[in-house]
């Protein structure tokens, strides 16, 4: 089925899941048997796709070099105190080969599960790794010209960076600014026949689902390739990796979505070559860590490149949002990323406040406890916003003082079309905040209108030409958030 413009996408750590529901109906649970009431809770959040991260065969290499690094066992205590080694599942980025795991169902469990989603009108995301694969793979055996040799003495000088198997001495995968991961071998992204192969690969994921999350798809453009491997990597090809293998895939899966994880302020580079969305972590971490100004300058980007972002505030790869913004201003960051331009995505967990950040390589999560409250305003929160975004005009709004000047805490924005109008406020500081929201809309004068709260219950009315001569008067407390609607 077509993934939907601007979509709302709920990822689930697959290995987690299931073991959570196994616990919860006493019973193993595959992809396969899901009860349907989960399927069912799932779509009435509501999302658009699901994102079933980490169903490919894990390799027991790399469960072997899980289990041996000291970090990683750390961080496995860490999240889960009474961790076991039979927890260690290996990490879902170290892929064996592109068949789903048969200890969460096989292919027949995933298109069972698939049939469930379509049947809710849901589509199903899945991963995509093209930077690496295990050392296991069965593109180790045969075909090492998909892959970035080494050398012997390269090996005996750097084992952190170098992996041999059966005599044959690989590169490690790697980006350019971090050490090599360890459990992984390089692909070479300018091989012709590496690209040939991915595209097969890909081709076959699209028979199973409706999109595939690309993972760290910067390292595959020859931009990022080259400079990341040097002379190693070889002449450059003069074509990119992503723009032919996504032709080549849309040649038997028309519709089918493309959603890069991406950084470096390459988000714009990735939508040339085709990706339909792209990670917007540069707005995740200023909500974190910049001032007001900061986000507000994010947002007066071009709109057609807004779109194509995907906004969030938590995923399997970064810190819980629960911890890391705390209650009041936690709500305030849901309420950017959700009525934003653009896709949004949410992580299992985040709607209950869940704050254990799971590592990826473990099969088992802690019992935590679901926050009522704030699983109440994730409800409404998206019940209110899931006819909104995506439909009709954007338009960045001026927050001003009482004294005219830009005001240093609000930021605004609105959605409109012939049928409705919405405002979202959000004071991004910690201490209360008055000023005035301008609305750019020129017909506002000469009635009355209704201002209806669509996270509380709050309804005021508002004088149309004071509207339109002095905006929309706006008292906030710290970190607070309102999104409007506007009725006459």
């Amino acid at each position: 089925m077509r993934v939907r413009a601007s979509p709302t996408i709920y990822e689930i750590n697959t290995a987690a899941w299931l073991q959570r529901l196994g616990a919860r109906y006493g019973r193993p649970v595959g992809l396969g048997d899901v009860p349907g009431s989960e399927w069912d809770a799932l779509a009435a959040l509501p999302v658009h796709a699901v994102w079933l991260m980490g169903v490919w065969q894990r390799s027991p290499i790399g469960r072997a070099v899980a289990l041996g690094m000291p970090q990683l066992r750390a961080a496995y205590r860490s999240a889960l105190s009474d961790v076991q080694d039979d927890d260690v599942l290996g990490s879902p980025y170290c892929v064996r080969d592109y068949i789903v795991d048969e200890r969460f169902g096989g292919p027949d469990g995933l298109a069972a599960a698939r049939q469930e989603l379509a049947e809710r009108d849901v589509a199903l995301i899945l991963d995509y790794v093209p930077n690496h694969v295990a050392a296991d793979h069965p593109w180790v055996t045969d075909r090492w010209d998909y892959f970035l040799a080494g050398s012997d003495a390269e090996l005996a000088a750097h084992p952190e960076e170098f992996m041999e198997i059966d005599g044959v001495v690989f590169a490690k995968g790697r980006d350019p600014y971090f050490e090599p991961w360890q459990d992984v071998l390089q692909l070479n992204a300018f091989s012709p026949a590496l690209r040939e192969a991915a595209a097969d690969t890909v081709a076959a994921i699209g028979d199973q689902c409706d999109g595939v999350r690309c993972d760290m798809a910067m390292l595959m453009t020859n931009e990022v390739f080259a400079r990341t491997w040097g002379e190693r990597a070889g002449a450059a090809p003069e074509a990119d990796f992503w723009p032919t293998l996504i032709a080549r895939c849309r040649q038997a899966h028309a519709d089918f979505l493309f959603m890069a994880e991406v950084y470096w302020d390459m988000e714009w580079t990735l939508q040339q070559q085709g990706f339909d969305l792209c990670y917007d972590k540069r707005l995740y971490d200023r909500l974190v860590h910049d001032e007001p100004a900061s986000v507000r300058g994010h947002l007066q980007a071009d709109g057609a490149y807004q779109q194509r972002l995907i906004r969030f505030i938590e995923n399997h790869d970064e810190p819980r949002a629960a911890p890391t913004f705390g209650p009041a201003r936690g709500r305030t960051a849901a309420v950017v990323m959700s009525t934003l331009q653009g896709a949004r995505l949410y992580h299992d967990g985040q709607l209950e406040g869940f704050r254990t950040h799971l590592p990826i390589q473990l099969g088992r999560q802690p019992d935590e406890p679901s926050d009522p409250d704030l699983r109440s305003f994730y409800g409404r929160l998206l019940r209110a916003t899931a006819g909104v975004r995506g439909c009709g005009d954007w338009r960045l709004c001026d927050c001003t003082t009482c004294s005219e000047d830009p005001h240093p805490q609000l930021v605004a924005w609105c959605w409109s079309n012939p049928q409705a109008r919405h405002l979202a406020v959000v004071n991004l500081s910690p201490t209360d905040a008055k000023g005035r929201v301008r609305l750019p809309w020129r017909d506002l004068a000469g009635r009355t209108w209704g201002l209806a709260d669509q996270l509380s219950e709050e309804r005021f009315t508002c004088s149309g030409d004071e509207l339109a001569c002095n905006g929309l008067r706006v008292t906030l407390n710290g970190w607070g958030s309102r999104f409007l609607a506007l009725e006459t």
